[in-house]
């Protein structure tokens, strides 16, 4: 089944280009586009999608405000700041709103569409060269030698490739083992460490200095 996404971004020519980029493949469709806030509150009065493509400049009511209309009304959507601020107040605030996905308009497609996936099953997704700009927000510790104790040799491999954004089965492959056994692996993990998702696991790696994002 098709994942179904409405875009909204007050420049045609943007809405036109991303239309074409998703559909390319057949497994995202396209079933709205809204030109501002406003438009978006109603296309999803009459549309359903899984998830929501937002800029955040636009007129009448930015992505932002759209973003905190949605969480007040319990909108049942998936949302990804599509955006081409990469400062960490923009970043930041979104997260507090309770942001599904944050992703940079210069991101290629591939990683795009790998967060409309991700954010459909039940996911966080931060474009992995903004997750440093979190590391004054999500899990403020230093150094926590113990959890990193409790982490086996392969679940700290896992966890390096999970933390630059590769799905279970591209680690699977990776590392010649199943796709299964890097979900059983990845559940460990967040155990271990104490976190409820893959940026919040990313972000532990980088202030372990396991992994460098840059």
């Amino acid at each position: 089944m098709k994942a179904k996404v409405i875009i909204v971004d007050n420049h045609s020519m943007v809405r036109e280009g991303l239309k074409k980029l998703l559909e390319f493949d057949g497994d995202i469709e396209v079933i709205g586009e809204a030109n501002d806030g406003l438009e978006c509150l109603e296309l999803l009065d009459s549309l359903v999608p899984q998830v929501l493509l937002l800029d955040i400049d636009m007129p009448r009511m930015n992505g932002l405000e759209v973003l905190q209309k949605i969480k007040e009304n319990n909108i049942n959507v998936k949302v990804i700041i599509l955006t081409v601020h990469n400062e960490m107040e923009y970043l930041i605030k979104a997260v507090d709103m309770g942001i599904d996905g944050y992703m940079l308009k210069d991101s290629e497609s591939c990683e795009l569409k790998k967060a409309i996936f991700h954010v459909i099953q039940g996911e966080t997704y931060i474009q992995p060269s903004l997750i440093p700009l979190l590391n004054t927000k999500i899990l403020e510790k230093d150094v926590d030698e113990a959890k990193i104790e409790k982490l086996t040799k392969r679940e700290l491999e896992i966890l390096k490739l999970l933390s630059i954004g590769l799905y279970n089965k591209e680690i699977g492959e990776k590392l010649n083992i199943s796709e299964r056994t890097v979900k059983n692996h990845v559940s460990n993990i967040f155990r271990k460490i104490d976190v409820t998702d893959r940026t919040q696991a990313a972000v532990f790696a980088i202030k372990n200095n396991l992994v460098n994002i840059y």
